[in-house]
């Protein structure tokens, strides 16, 4: 994720699920009863994660979300079924799903109806017959009504946002229960399918590749696969007037979607995209999913680019900057994801320093004068006269509060330019690109790459690490 004004132990999945879409109306899988006796127990309704106790669930892994969606701009009113298939991974007599808002219309289990409850964003589903552990489940809820905003801790807004045009869901870090059940805590990725059904003139632009686009009886539907595992944060539907400009990076193909007067824009987008991906997969290694492209909206109501997987969301046009940054996310935060929102560092440090890569790559500031200027305080985008709010606490120990704060995203980079300068560029790089090879379409977290970092090196880095990313205070300049 980037502001303009404010902010710029699970195994690695496979590297690709199927790219076939799989079907909404699914064989269903007869799930057997517990080996406790038929009984089971709920699952946990929490991932346990550090900065957001309250975010996932537990007792299953979701694999797929199957999302037919009927959005009528007018009343924003939204219609969805979401068809979840999952995989228990204990004897579960029940277990939750996220959900904000909404009016539930029915649930079923292996195609039979499910007792329900709800209590805050937790809607707790029993199934007639418990699920045994290893059993592959599929959960099919249908709801509807207006969808809702949610305000963050740091006063962003996400969620099912309404724009001049149409509405985007956006979902860093909690938004996406808002617009669709589901395991939302990032430790939890899976594929997804969208069948978004729109009026005639409208498009509704999701993740992945278009699969089909047919108008009938005044709507039109669009059908979007995404067949690489991905976190719900970054999971999107954007439905506008928008006017879709296609290219290609190579034989990646490139989609990109414009409100109307942002032609220029949109022209300016096709022509950036390759450049900056030919030079990122130089630096990072291939690119790891099948489609690329953007959205460029006008939304007055956030202030944030988001890295939406495939095709980053801008509410305004973007900077060279700006694409940089959050096409480096689809290596760092996308199909490398964080196990925990503690490590929000592990994806902002490396977008940050693409940016500043870039900015030498232009003829502009070396990465070290950069690092200088923020060290200083003299930097633009750091405020007041030593740059205080860089320091003002450890990157890598924030609260929900300061989750998107410079401290995440500059002074993380700025460890990232102390450390290729403590092992080099050819070290350096090496664990770049193991870093996203080695965890594609995965979860990490610290520690782990702290231990690349001194397997590559053959260096003790961990006082560096504490320092730079744990310690309150301004650490020492080199």
């Amino acid at each position: 994720m980037a502001d303009t004004l404010r902010r710029p132990a699970q195994r690695a999945l496979p590297r690709r699920l199927s790219r076939c879409a799989i079907p909404l109306t699914l064989v269903f899988v007869t799930a057997c009863a517990g080996a406790d006796g038929g009984q089971g127990r709920p699952g946990a309704q929490s991932a346990g994660d550090s900065v957001f106790p309250r975010l996932g669930n537990g007792g299953y892994r979701v694999e797929h979300y199957g999302l037919t969606l009927d959005y009528r701009p007018e009343g924003n009113l939204l219609a969805g079924k979401a068809v979840i298939t999952a995989r228990a991974t204990q004897d579960l007599s029940a277990f939750s799903l996220d959900f904000k808002g909404m009016r539930l219309r029915d649930t079923r289990v292996e195609g039979k109806p499910a007792h329900t409850s709800r209590r805050g964003t937790k809607l707790t589903v029993r199934p007639r017959h418990p699920v045994a552990k290893g059993a592959r489940f599929t959960t099919e809820i249908s709801y509807r009504g207006t969808p809702q905003t949610v305000q963050d801790a740091d006063g962003a807004t996400e969620g099912w946002v309404e724009t001049e045009h149409g509405a985007v869901g956006l979902g860093e870090p909690e938004g996406s229960m808002a617009w669709f059940p589901g395991n939302h805590h990032p430790s939890n990725k899976a594929a997804y399918d969208f069948t978004v059904t729109v009026p005639k003139g409208y498009t509704a632009v999701a993740n992945g590749e278009l699969r089909n686009q047919q108008t009938k009886d005044g709507k039109t539907t669009f059908v979007w696969h995404n067949g690489e595992p991905m976190a719900g944060y970054v999971a999107s539907v954007a439905v506008g007037e928008f006017q879709v400009t296609r290219g290609r990076a190579g034989r990646l193909p490139l989609y990109i979607a414009s409100v109307p007067g942002e032609e220029a824009a949109a022209g300016r987008m096709r022509q950036l995209l390759p450049r900056v991906l030919d030079w990122e997969t130089g630096l990072f290694g291939p690119y790891p999913f099948a489609s690329a492209g953007a959205v460029i909206d006008r939304n007055s109501e956030v202030h944030y680019a988001l890295e939406t997987q495939t095709k980053p969301y801008y509410q305004e046009p973007p900077s060279d900057k700006l694409v940089v940054h959050e096409m480096a996310h689809q290596w760092f935060g996308n199909s490398v994801t964080p196990r925990d929102w503690r490590d929000m560092w592990l994806n902002e440090a490396f977008a940050q320093y693409a940016e500043w890569m870039w900015e030498e790559k232009q003829g502009g500031r070396t990465v070290r004068q950069t690092f200088d200027d923020y060290y200083d305080g003299k930097d633009p985008e750091s405020k007041g006269p030593a740059g205080e709010d860089i320091w003002s606490y450890p990157p890598a120990t924030p609260n929900a509060e300061q989750i998107s704060g410079r401290p995440v995203y500059g002074r993380s980079a700025m460890m990232l330019q102390r450390l290729r300068e403590i092992v080099g560029d050819r070290v350096f790089f090496d664990i770049l690109r193991s870093w996203v090879s080695g965890h594609r379409h995965g979860n990490a977290d610290a520690g782990e790459f702290f231990a690349l970092c001194k397997a590559k090196s053959g260096k003790e880095l961990g006082d560096f690490f504490r320092t730079w990313l744990y310690m309150a205070g301004k650490p020492p300049r080199s």
